[in-house]
């Protein structure tokens, strides 16, 4: 990188020209490193945040929140989560239920959107709604999206 926060050589990405997956494939990365990166300042061992992160990241875990997040989405981000979740997919992990996968799958392609059309405040507005409705004992509480 360099003092811009550029990747030497990287070229902008068209996000309007990319599939459902491969947004849900870039907002996996961004879901993972946002998760990471709240979790590390917890003074946990490896072995612990990682097991920590799991219970974020897991399909069932985005389905929820997606489900609880959908109705403060804009007509555009329920359109990208739609088509993503309607998306065919040709394998779904053992451990997942396959309507969690796609719900996950939709929320991941909304963050790989958001990410890749330079929407951060937007992006954060909803990873932070996201990490605190799955921190929460009571996960209808803290998660609420405002502009």
């Amino acid at each position: 990188m360099n003092n811009d926060g550029e990747i030497p050589g990287s070229k902008p990405v068209d996000a309007a020209s990319l599939s459902s997956l491969a947004l849900a494939f870039v907002g996996d990365a961004v879901f993972n490193l946002f998760v990471r990166t709240m979790l590390v300042g917890s003074g946990k061992k490896v072995r612990d945040l990682h097991r920590d992160s799991i219970k974020f990241v897991k399909a069932s875990a985005q389905a929820d929140i997606l489900r609880k997040i959908e109705g403060y989405l804009t007509d555009i981000e329920k359109n990208i989560v739609r088509v993503a979740r309607n998306t065919k997919v040709n394998t779904v992990p053992k451990n997942a239920d396959i309507m969690d996968y796609h719900y996950s799958t939709g929320f991941e392609a909304l963050l790989g959107y958001l990410y890749l059309t330079g929407q951060n405040e937007r992006l954060n507005k909803i990873l932070m709604a996201s990490f605190k409705l799955l921190s929460s004992p009571i996960s209808d509480a803290g998660g609420r999206i405002t502009d």
